[in-house]
């Protein structure tokens, strides 16, 4: 079996160091080969001095590869396309792992029963949470700051995608099914949003009928930056959400020839939204009147997703007799 764990950054230097000395700690059969690949996105700090210390430490594990076109997808795509493993495992540039992580997150992939797996994700380090955000239970927004990501103690299918931070597939999937999204996911064009890139590949997976495996023994610990702890980042990501979600389903067919955005746009725009704002409004908790408030962000960023494919949609020619 064949392992390429990928791995884009840009800009955190400090943390990616100790990113790949816990993935360099990686315990696995002498029989697996495996490799890391780093893709610099166009990082102004120490990112390939960093990785080459890396690289003459540890020869032929660890590879840098530089993606001069902004945004996660395109590194993604570009470690995908680079890769010589069967299985490729992602990342993020601010985690660590056990040393154990590989090997349990990649084992069941090596026949053809399982597309892919997803690891459990705990934050690093402790945190009190403000009064207004609430980190377990139903209105819970512990994924948002540190893609927290545990659904127990016992292995079993997934009926969610895996997040990127701690995920693996075999790469013959990327083959069939298409890459990353590069219209979706981290990027500095304002008008990408800032998420799903890969969910929607783990929801283009299952809604195909593959199978997806949860494998709580491959641990990552992801940090909680203290930036994160804000409302304002909070309601952007819900806002970023709800354009994604429309970006990633489209439109829709005509009904009676109206085009669906309109539709969709006339309901969000009363009844969803009417109904959103009136439990914002009428919550008492703080934490679950910022959940609420959140859904009201998020529908606001659908609709402003219909409105762009309104205005970049060219309209159908008239066609006369």
């Amino acid at each position: 079996m064949n392992i390429s764990v990928i791995l884009c950054t840009y800009n955190r230097c400090q943390n990616l160091a100790k990113a790949l000395e816990s993935i360099a700690a990686s315990k696995l059969p002498e029989s697996v080969e495996w490799e890391v690949l780093i893709i610099d996105n166009n990082s102004r700090d120490q990112t390939r001095e960093v990785v080459e210390d890396f690289s003459c430490q540890h020869p032929g594990r660890f590879r840098y590869l530089f993606e001069p076109q902004q945004g996660k997808s395109h590194a993604l795509n570009t470690g995908i396309r680079e890769a010589r493993g069967e299985i490729l495992a992602f990342l993020d540039d601010d985690v660590t792992v056990v040393p154990t992580w590989l090997r349990n997150l990649t084992v069941s992939l090596d026949k053809g029963e399982w597309a892919g797996a997803g690891g459990r994700t705990l934050p690093a380090n402790a945190l009190i949470a403000p009064d207004w955000l609430a980190l377990g239970g139903p209105n819970s927004m512990g994924h948002i700051i540190c893609a927290h990501f545990d659904l127990g103690d016992e292995a079993r299918e997934l009926d969610r995608p895996p997040y990127g931070a701690n995920m693996a597939f075999r790469k013959k999937l990327f083959e069939k099914y298409g890459l990353f999204r590069t219209d979706l996911g981290p990027s500095p064009n304002l008008e990408i949003p800032r998420t799903n890139e890969d969910t929607e590949f783990g929801r283009r997976l299952l809604a195909a009928g593959e199978r997806l495996r949860y494998e709580p023994s491959a641990v990552v610990y992801h940090p909680i930056p203290e930036d994160r702890l804000q409302k304002e980042y909070f309601l952007k990501w819900w806002f970023d959400l709800g354009r994604a979600s429309v970006r990633e389903w489209g439109g829709g067919p005509p009904v009676l020839g109206i085009p669906r955005p309109y539709l969709n746009i006339l309901k969000l725009g009363t009844i969803v939204m009417a109904e959103r704002l009136g439990r914002w409004m009428l919550s008492m908790n703080p934490r679950k009147r910022f959940y609420n408030k959140c859904w009201v962000w998020e529908t606001a960023g659908q609709l402003k997703e219909y409105y762009r494919l309104l205005r970049t949609t060219p309209p159908k020619a008239n066609s006369h007799p």
